[in-house]
């Protein structure tokens, strides 16, 4: 990875877990907490594809791993990340332009649920049944309802900063301006008017000739 990628992903793995751990973990909302970590993951994969996603997703599990108040085995949490980055980095658009927000809503969803049943099943291998006392179900419903909600002002501007500072050209508006925001992939209709707009250009341009 480059090391501005890994300067951002560090940098924003610290912020998602300090916050988490401080912050959400300390709501006491029934059933799962919001996972902040995993929707960095998740945005960066998205941004920086598989491996990239992979290798994030390594480091954040580790450090979540390590981080106190962890009650489980180290090494856990960094499988689990590791393999949903890997996954989440595979919907990367060639193009890089995500034309609804149907692709990382889903991919929210995905990697909720993904997560909560990998991180149960390893901790089952390992003799871990805290799972079994909450309810799966539970878990399963209510990790991937708070996710959905906390993705909207999360992952778009995750992916945002992580393109500008990569120099991805995909960062600025697809029309060309740089007005649009991180929000933009929510429109679908965004991409077709841009590239109809480029077309008519064309032809006038051709025209004249």
């Amino acid at each position: 990875m480059r090391i501005n990628r890994i300067l951002l992903s560090a940098a924003l793995v610290v912020v998602a877990l300090v916050l988490q751990v401080s912050a959400l973990a300390r709501l006491h909302l029934p059933g799962a907490v919001p996972d902040l970590l995993l929707l960095v993951v998740l945005s960066l994969a998205i941004t920086y594809g598989h491996v990239g996603g992979a290798l994030v997703g390594f480091g954040a599990g580790l450090l979540a791993d390590l981080a106190p108040p962890a009650d489980h085995a180290a090494g856990r949490y960094a499988l689990v990340l590791c393999v949903i980055g890997y996954v989440v980095g595979l919907a990367k658009p060639e193009t890089g332009q995500l034309r609804s927000a149907a692709v990382p809503m889903v991919a929210v969803a995905v990697a909720a649920i993904g997560s909560t049943l990998l991180y149960a099943g390893v901790g089952a291998l390992v003799g871990d049944t805290a799972a079994r006392h909450v309810g799966l179900a539970k878990l399963l419903l209510t990790a991937t309802v708070y996710d959905l909600l906390l993705a909207p002002f999360t992952v778009p501007w995750i992916m945002a900063l992580a393109r500008r500072l990569d120099n991805d050209p995909m960062a600025s508006d697809p029309s060309g301006g740089a007005g649009a925001g991180p929000y933009r992939w929510m429109a679908p209709g965004v991409s077709r008017t841009a590239r109809s707009g480029r077309r008519d250009n064309l032809l006038k341009g051709a025209r004249k000739l």
